[in-house]
């Protein structure tokens, strides 16, 4: 039988819906195995059998002893991670008739397992709840931690789960899962301009501080030079508290980009503030 459900691939800052495509039929020839997935999968993709396998011996079900075959298209895409565990775990599932198939095709989903089957958080939720949203997908399915940081996308009904087995549970229609919902705009205007830090922390400093005041008044570029410890970072850290606040477009695209990187604070749903990076002085060198 063949089933398709959807993941979906992080290229940049934007993401490629994946269609898995499992065929489970045909008996194993003697000595061939009978799990073949194909579609440029990277090794953590190829690893999650091992990890599918043991999640749901966990739970009382099994992996069929038939012939699997898996294509995830498209198929000149290289596919990396461990994050199509679970489209994997649900097609396999779908595919031998032990899920009913009228609803994993409108869903989303995405997230790895671990050897009992819960379920670990995944970068790049937001701009994959995104792209969901514009090809008119129902749900998406991911991650309990991920699942605020997926809600502030309107008009796409983002499902957080925990374990493998409230997905199985609700597509058989033994549960219903709980949507997870952000309002963005309060989300957006009642954490601006929360900082751990201030400017008005700094204590002396007075030229630097006339110049960055200027600096931040006029949309200007800063440059900052001195010996360790004269403060330049302790000033560039708290710079970004008397600039103007984020505007909801920026807020977003800075959350998407922490999103892809794996930076977002968990359970963070819109970041607020302007982003503060301080790599290491010897950077200039390399």
């Amino acid at each position: 039988m063949l089933v398709k459900t959807y993941g979906s691939a992080v290229e940049g800052i934007a993401a490629q819906t994946i269609t898995i495509e499992v065929s489970v039929g045909g008996q194993v020839s003697q000595g061939k195995p009978g799990y073949n997935l194909v579609g440029l999968p990277d090794n953590a993709v190829k690893e999650g059998y091992w990890r599918i396998e043991t999640a749901l011996k966990e739970i009382g079900y099994k992996i069929p002893r038939k012939k699997i075959i898996i294509n995830m298209a498209p198929a000149d895409l290289k596919k990396e991670g461990s994050y199509y565990d679970l489209p994997l775990a649900i097609g396999i599932m779908a595919a031998n008739k032990q899920i009913p198939i009228d609803k994993t095709a409108k869903y989303i989903m995405m997230g790895e397992l671990s050897l009992d089957g819960s379920l670990k958080p995944i970068k790049g939720a937001l701009p994959i709840a995104i792209q969901a949203r514009e090809e008119g997908y129902d749900g998406f399915i991911l991650p309990l931690e991920n699942a605020r940081e997926a809600a502030i996308v309107d008009q796409l009904k983002v499902y957080g789960v925990t374990h493998l087995k409230e997905v199985i549970d609700f597509f058989d229609g033994s549960l219903e899962l709980n949507q997870t919902v952000v309002d963005t705009r309060i989300e957006f205007s009642n954490y601006q301009q929360l900082f751990n830090i201030n400017f008005s922390d700094v204590k002396g400093q007075y030229s630097i501080k006339r110049a960055m005041e200027i600096a931040a008044a006029g949309g200007h570029n800063l440059i900052l030079i001195g010996p360790p410890g004269a403060g330049k970072t302790m000033l560039a850290k708290r710079f970004p508290t008397i600039l103007p606040p984020l505007e909801l477009n920026e807020a977003l695209e800075t959350t998407k980009i922490h999103s892809v990187v794996g930076l977002l604070p968990a359970g963070t749903a819109l970041m607020n503030e302007r982003p503060f990076r301080n790599p290491h002085h010897t950077i200039s060198d390399v």
